[in-house]
């Protein structure tokens, strides 16, 4: 039987953003995916917030029924979206097993996963649990001024990073015929991770990038294993998963005003690796790697 992933984001339908309509590539490639007999590995319900009476959101309610084995949580909101009761129900889906990926954007775009204890931990942000290190509270990104921290510049929307897995290589790194993921979808300004001393020896960096700019270098993905709860990653932008970054000529909301690259569209194979990324978090999350 087929494996069934929300594919959520945290805002509603809106047209002119980051809706989960311009997940479209994510949610098919995985529809793809067959294991060994043959049959569809995920079933995938791609998913904008849908809100309850009371305000919450339905399908995360869902969740904590036990009617997805997955969340991939894509927080696009700027205000905060997620309320008490989604955070309990998230919360309840992850002490039943469930896998979660939380990922989000620049700045305080997406704070609302804070609110997720100390799996939330896991994102920095400038308002609301900012990078420990002080010396990375600061503005990396330039070409855009209405951005600010966490804002890393790993390239232009539809090219490509190169990106260094941490030692030990954990298996969300690892290319399927062996061999490392080297690569990933750029994107002007990435957001911030690592992994906080309230999760302990629970969670570990696994991928690290490097500005463009800068040269500073900077988390990508963490990889948490908590006693008693599902495993989750947390990645420093959902723009490593978005239409735009794997095909520019799909288009993004109208206040993306960076000139997008196209080595995404040049490179031959360019997306093996982000494909390889996406594959192993769905194992990995469901326990089967």
């Amino acid at each position: 039987m087929a494996i069934p992933i929300l594919l959520k984001t945290t805002i509603g339908a809106v047209a002119d953003d980051w809706n989960v309509g311009r997940f479209s590539l994510l949610a098919a490639h995985l529809r793809t995916l067959r294991d060994a007999r043959g049959e569809l590995r995920y079933e995938v319900f791609a998913r904008d917030r849908v809100e309850n009476a009371t305000g919450d959101d339905r399908d995360l309610a869902l969740a904590a029924t036990g009617a997805y084995a997955q969340v991939w949580l894509i927080a696009a909101d700027p205000v905060g979206a997620l309320t008490e009761t989604d955070i309990e129900n998230i919360k309840g889906f992850r002490r039943a097993g469930g896998g979660i990926l939380l990922t989000r954007d620049h700045q305080d775009l997406g704070a609302c996963v804070t609110k997720l204890g100390a799996l939330g931990a896991t994102q920095y942000f400038q308002s609301v649990n900012p990078d420990p290190e002080p010396a990375r509270r600061c503005r990396d990104d330039r070409g855009t001024p209405s951005i600010s921290w966490p804002n890393f510049h790993s390239g232009a929307n539809g090219d490509l990073q190169r990106v260094t897995p941490v030692e030990p290589v954990h298996v969300l790194m690892k290319r399927p015929r062996g061999g490392v993921i080297q690569q990933l979808p750029a994107h002007p300004h990435e957001g911030a991770v690592g992994a906080p001393d309230a999760l302990g020896g629970s969670a570990r960096v696994v991928a690290q990038g490097c500005s463009t700019t800068s040269g500073t270098v900077f988390n990508l993905c963490v990889a948490v294993e908590e006693a008693g709860q599902g495993r989750a990653v947390s990645d420093s932008s959902f723009h490593h998963f978005c239409d735009y970054n794997w095909d520019p000529r799909l288009g993004c909301p109208s206040f993306v005003d960076e000139t997008p690259g196209f080595e995404v569209l040049t490179r031959p194979r360019a997306l093996d690796d982000v494909h390889s990324y996406v594959e192993n978090i769905a194992a990995w999350l469901g326990g089967q790697s």
